[in-house]
This record gives structure tokens, C-alpha cells and sequence, in this order.
């Protein structure tokens, strides 16, 4: 069994208030003044692939300007390091300019991973179990998006996505169910490292490449808050162009299309969020730039970061990729609301390989704490069932 990383602790919080005091006797400002609050959090996790692992990771949340009407934004920082020496460093951000002129979104993150590799394609899972293998990389990315408001709640620019994959090394055997090696290591093929043998990869996806891509992006968001939506709408539409005109080693296009809503049903203690995401690629897309479903902790928003939690972190990919997922949040009391949510979704090398048969679900039950109540910044607890099962642990709403 896997264990996803769970969070341990909780240091505290501090409220920082930036302003001029006022003399006595005089009145208030009608405007509320800036706010800033700093959630700082251990972390303690442990998985198979990698063992024991620690670290800390912290959140900063308040409002750029004094009206109301402006949203709060938000940074992530999170670092952490494991028995096997892997490791992550990184920062993500939604930032909301005054008067929400400018809509900033993105991440620099630095990860020296191992992860599992089951192959490429939408393979029935005790065919993936029987492909497991070891697969260690470092990985180092740049994704920022700059966008401008055109008219109310909908913002328009640009978006740059670097992701560099380097010193990639693979052990020589296969990985049973338990997470152990399978040896002894022979000349069998059904023994050895799969990333070494899989008929979809060619050599040069087996060394160093970066991806480098640069496109349009038009986002509408009606959304009241970024972290955890009660009501609105986000509809966001991204095309990137992958080349060596941007420095890229491959040459390619991606499609994305992310279309969530949110609305309190039965009373305003009870809300559903429902997300629809679509990928697709044309052109010739490595290993790592492929569309995958499945969930990892910690990764920005628009790499899939939070979907189909109970599916191991790409477990599936392919060139095409659509999926979509629901989740009823109720207030239960005091600042603790419960969760359930259902997922599906399915990849392919082309769209018409899809069929029902080949679906993947994953679902489960999960745990909100409202921490921060002025910006609705919640710590989420979730148990997830698929085909990986396991627990999530996280600062904000899965999407």
C-alpha cells in the first residue's frame, strides 16, 4: 500500500496588520485596512518509493487592495526533504492586482523526484502493476502566467511554462505490490526497469530535454474566493506552443480547457463544485509533457495537481486526456465542514481509442478546518479509493 504525505502539525498563525493608527476622537475609515496572514505548517510524510520524509510549508493570504470587492490572493511555499534523498522546493502563487486589473498565476518549483513509472497509455491496472518500476529525475520548472481584465471577472494574456528534466536513472528491476525491488534481476524483460523497455519511448526521452512553451490564455473568473469557491464560475481556455523558438527540445501544441462551477445547494451551508478538464496535444510529446490523470501533493493548479485523488500521480498518461470530478462540501460546525467527492476520466493517444469500458473512478471522504475565516483558507483532510488508495493532506480546496 502507498501512503500519501500527510501533514502532523500545526505551528500557529500570526495576523499582520499594515496601517496608520488614528488619533483619538477621530472617526474610522469605511475601508478596511490591508491584512496579510502567515500559516506556517510541518510536514511529515511517508511513502514507499521514497520513505520517511519532513520538512515545512506555509501560506500567506490577504487582500493587495482596501476595496471589497477585491479578492484575496494567496502564496505557497513548501520544502521537504526524505530518507531517499528526494526533495522539493517550491512557490505558488494567485495574485489579484487593486481593483483586480491584473490576475498574476503561477509556480517555480525545484523536485528531485522517484517516482513510479507504469508505461504510457490507458492500460488496465494489473497490467500497469506489472510494468511498476522505479524511476528517479530531477525536475526543475518555471510556469508563470500574466493576464489583463478586459471586462468584468474575465482576464486575458499570456502564460510561459518551463520544465527542465535532468539526471534520470533508473533502477534495474520492477517493483511488486509491496514496494519492494523484484530480483533477482535477469535477462528476463518481465524483470527489468520498464522506462528501459517501454515500446512508446524512444532513446532520446530516456536523457536530459527541456520543454519550453509560450501561448494565449483567457480566463473568466466569477469565483468569490481563489482557495475554496462557494459560488461562480471559472472558465479557463490555454493554448501553448511548444519549440525550439522558445527553447524547447520538442515541438508541440497543448489544448486545455478547465471549466469548474460552484453553487450552495439546499441552504448556504452546503455547496457543489464540479470540474471539467480536457487536454490534448498534437506534435511530438515526451514522456514527461504527456496529459496524465491522477494526483500528486503540492503542484500548481493547472498541472493536474489535484485531480482524481486515489490514482497515483500520472499513473495514466497519454496525449489526450479528459476527465471530471464532483465534490459536496457540508458545514458540519464551529470551522469544520465535511467533503465527498467522486472522480473519472480516461487518456488516449487519440480521442477515438476512448471507450466506457476503459474509464478510470476514484472518490472518497474528506475533512475541512477553516483556519483563516476572513479569506476561507481551509486545511484539508481527504481518504481517497481507485486504484491507488490513500490519504491527502493540504492547505485549500482539491479545485
Amino acid at each position: 500500500m502507498r501512503f500519501f504525505p500527510l501533514l502532523v502539525g500545526l505551528l500557529g498563525c500570526a495576523s499582520i496588520g499594515f496601517g496608520q493608527g488614528l488619533p483619538a476622537g477621530q472617526a474610522r475609515a469605511t475601508k478596511p485596512p490591508k491584512r496579510i496572514t502567515i500559516l506556517p505548517v510541518p510536514v511529515l510524510f511517508y511513502q514507499q518509493e521514497t520513505g520517511a520524509g519532513y520538512g515545512i510549508g506555509g501560506l500567506l493570504s490577504g487582500r493587495l487592495g482596501t476595496d471589497t470587492l477585491t479578492r484575496a490572493s494567496n502564496a505557497r511555499v513548501q520544502f521537504w526533504t526524505t530518507q531517499k534523498s528526494q526533495s522539493l522546493v517550491q512557490f505558488v502563487h494567485t495574485i489579484y492586482s487593486p481593483g483586480e486589473k491584473y490576475y498574476l498565476n503561477g509556480e517555480i518549483s525545484s523536485y528531485k523526484n522517484r517516482l513510479y513509472y507504469f508505461g504510457i497509455g490507458n492500460d488496465a491496472p494489473a497490467v500497469q502493476n506489472s510494468n511498476r518500476s522505479f524511476l528517479d529525475f530531477q525536475l526543475f520548472i518555471i510556469n508563470q502566467r500574466v493576464q489583463k481584465s478586459i471586462a468584468k471577472n474575465q482576464f486575458l494574456g499570456l502564460q510561459y511554462r518551463l520544465s527542465r528534466v535532468y539526471n534520470l536513472s533508473q533502477a534495474q528491476g520492477r517493483i511488486n505490490d509491496d514496494g519492494d525491488a523484484i530480483s533477482p534481476v535477469s535477462t528476463n524483460p518481465n524483470t527489468q526497469n520498464y522506462f528501459n523497455q517501454d515500446p512508446r519511448l524512444d532513446q532520446r526521452q530516456r536523457l536530459n530535454f527541456s520543454l519550453s512553451g509560450i501561448g494565449p490564455v483567457y480566463t473568466l473568473d466569477s469565483r468569490d474566493v481563489a482557495l475554496a469557491a462557494s459560488r461562480g464560475n471559472l472558465l479557463d481556455l490555454q493554448v501553448m506552443f511548444n519549440g525550439g523558438f522558445v527553447g524547447s527540445d520538442y515541438n508541440f501544441v497543448r489544448y486545455q480547457i478547465d471549466a469548474r462551477h460552484y453553487q450552495r445547494i439546499f441552504s448556504d451551508k452546503t455547496i457543489l463544485a464540479l470540474q471539467f478538464l480536457g487536454q490534448f496535444h498534437s506534435g511530438n510529446v515526451p514522456w514527461y509533457g504527456l496529459a496524465g490523470i491522477g494526483a500528486n501533493l503540492g503542484g500548481t493548479l493547472y498541472d493536474n495537481a489535484n485531480l482524481m485523488r486515489g490514482i497515483y500521480e500520472q499513473r495514466y498518461r497519454d496525449r489526450q486526456m479528459v476527465s471530471a470530478q464532483a465534490e459536496l462540501r457540508q458545514h458540519l460546525f464551529w470551522r469544520i465542514d465535511g467533503a465527498a467527492f467522486l472522480g473519472a476520466g480516461q487518456v488516449g493517444y487519440d480521442l477515438k481509442d476512448y471507450s466506457f469500458g476503459g474509464i478510470h473512478t476514484a472518490g472518497g471522504v474528506g475533512a475541512r478546518f477553516n483556519f483563516i475565516r476572513r479569506d476561507r483558507v481551509n486545511l484539508r483532510f481527504d481518504y481517497a479509493f481507485g486504484t491507488d488508495p490513500g490519504f491527502y493532506f493540504a492547505i485549500g480546496e482539491a479545485f
